[in-house]
């Protein structure tokens, strides 16, 4: 379903896998949200990444999010763990740090 060469990443939420799409709308929303996505990259780096902005990340990159709120992207993230969110995030993070998107 994605592909991560486009900086891609999947995310199961209640079951079902959905597109996570880091395009440059995406992320300058996020960034909206955020603030400074190459300061969010730095906070992961040092392991002070809280789940709420992953949730906010993921949820801005949803390539559809319809009947998808943050609260429920946020509750998959805490369900699957920071294991199972660690190849979403880094693919997204990739992509900030490339600067494309």
């Amino acid at each position: 379903m994605s592909n991560p060469v486009r900086g891609e990443a999947s995310l199961t939420v209640d079951g079902s896998v959905h597109l996570l799409r880091p395009t440059f709308d995406a992320l300058v929303q996020a960034e909206d949200d955020l603030g400074p996505l190459f300061a969010l990259v730095e906070r992961a780096g040092e392991g002070q990444l809280r789940l709420a902005e992953i949730a906010t990340l993921f949820w801005h990159c949803l390539a559809d999010r319809a009947g998808l709120s943050r609260e429920v992207v946020g509750q998959a993230v805490l369900d699957q763990g920071l294991a199972a969110s660690a190849r979403p995030l880094r693919a997204l993070l990739g992509e900030i740090l490339k600067g494309s998107g």
